[in-house]
């Protein structure tokens, strides 16, 4: 607290998370609501927002260990503002199109995957691996309030300015962010120069997280985790809006509640870590999005006999999925960083989100064809039937209830 600049970073986190949250909502209602996607559509455009992963993640992670991690952090943020922006724009000129969404959805994935990578490496580099964790619970307790407010926000802004413009909250949030990063003067030193090809680096990156069995059962383990979350992202506007009969408003102020889950888990993630660790935690968080997971296809149209009773129920859940997911996710962050020398950073950190959201994809495209052919809650429940089955046999991995640093292997 004391470091101001990590309060900038701070702030800067916490204002992108706000916007992050209102066009979470925003951009697949301007699908649904505007477009009139398909299931099958929707899985397509959840798949285009996660094969950057696939196409870009290795051979990011060189690029962030080759180079100082603010600028492309900047360049990223700068890229989304524009790319956000345009939504508004398109539909203003009549040409927006389920198409122009798709191209929308790769570049946030391909921003995603550059400059995400370089923020996590980069918090690293601002204060420490030991101080992580409690880095991590404040993000998640300003995390918890942005939750909290930003999708009621969205609900009346996409009812009084239309979804696409609600967008451009977002947008102006990134261009804020930029101007209070830019200036910082932490530790963002440019690593030495390389000699070797940079297909020995995603080598020598893949080579390393096989060696560490904590590594490896975390990688598989989000990889299907992500896969599931895809599917049921890629089907949870379309069954709240055309199953559960949700307005914009109803719908944001059912994920309102969400923030409520975010905020328990900041109060609950450091008594959770140290009393079982952060593997027994990240099960617990597992769990709680795999219960989520299997109880929101069964919510009926009118519960109690009231439309309203089964907009209370979904925001109920979405409780134990916001919950849950940072219950998973912050310690699975925290743990790779822990456990991975400096040298391998960039490399661990693209090669992790190469491996574990490079399924993403054929979670979301799976979901939607099953949505498409069967119906919307045949296709939650599969999803459903996966989070049960990953949380077994994570429970039964027994790398989940420890770890120790890695050493790097030789440089090959």
């Amino acid at each position: 607290m004391r470091n101001s600049d990590f309060m900038r970073y701070w702030f800067s986190a916490t204002l992108n998370g706000f916007g992050s949250y209102i066009s979470a909502l925003a951009l697949p209602l301007c699908s649904v609501l505007l477009l009139h996607a398909t299931p099958a559509q929707m899985g397509v455009l959840g798949a285009c927002q996660a094969i950057p992963f696939a196409l870009l993640a290795l051979p990011a992670g060189v690029l962030l260990d080759r180079n100082r991690k603010l600028p492309v952090l900047l360049a990223s943020k700068a890229v989304l503002a524009v790319t956000l922006a345009s939504i508004p724009a398109a539909w203003w000129l009549g040409v927006l199109s389920i198409h122009w969404m798709y191209a929308v959805s790769f570049v946030i994935g391909a921003c995603s995957v550059l400059g995400g990578g370089a923020e996590q490496i980069f918090l690293t580099n601002l204060i420490g691996r030991d101080r992580l964790t409690d880095a991590q619970s404040k993000f998640a307790a300003t995390d918890s309030a942005s939750r909290l407010l930003a999708p009621g926000v969205a609900g009346v802004l996409i009812q009084w300015l239309t979804a696409p413009f609600a967008v451009l909250l977002n947008a102006f949030g990134f261009v804020i962010s930029i101007l209070l990063l830019r200036n910082l003067k932490a530790n963002d030193p440019k690593p030495p120069p390389s000699n070797k090809h940079p297909l020995r680096d995603i080598h020598d990156g893949l080579l390393f997280i096989w060696g560490q069995p904590l590594l490896r059962t975390l990688a598989w383990g989000a990889g299907v985790w992500h896969m599931l979350f895809y599917g049921f992202t890629a089907l949870n506007v379309l069954f709240c809006t055309r199953e559960l009969g949700m307005t914009a408003g109803m719908l944001g102020a059912a994920q309102m509640v969400g923030g409520i889950g975010v905020l328990l888990s900041s109060l609950m993630l450091k008594p959770l870590n140290a009393r079982f660790g952060p593997g027994v935690t990240m099960l617990i968080g597992i769990g709680l999005t795999a219960f989520a997971f299997a109880a929101m296809p069964v919510v009926p149209a009118n519960l109690f006999g009231s439309p309203n009773a089964s907009a209370v129920a979904a925001g109920g859940l979405s409780l134990f999925m916001d919950c849950g997911v940072m219950l998973f996710f912050m310690p699975y962050m925290t743990l790779r960083q822990k456990v991975t020398p400096d040298e391998y950073l960039g490399r661990m950190v693209s090669t992790m989100r190469f491996l574990t959201v490079a399924t993403a994809p054929l979670g979301a495209l799976a979901a939607g064809y099953i949505g498409e052919h069967f119906s919307i809650r045949t296709g939650m429940a599969c999803v459903a039937a996966g989070g049960i089955l990953l949380t077994i046999s994570m429970a039964m991995s027994s790398s989940m209830r420890g770890s120790q640093p890695a050493v790097a292997p030789a440089a090959t």
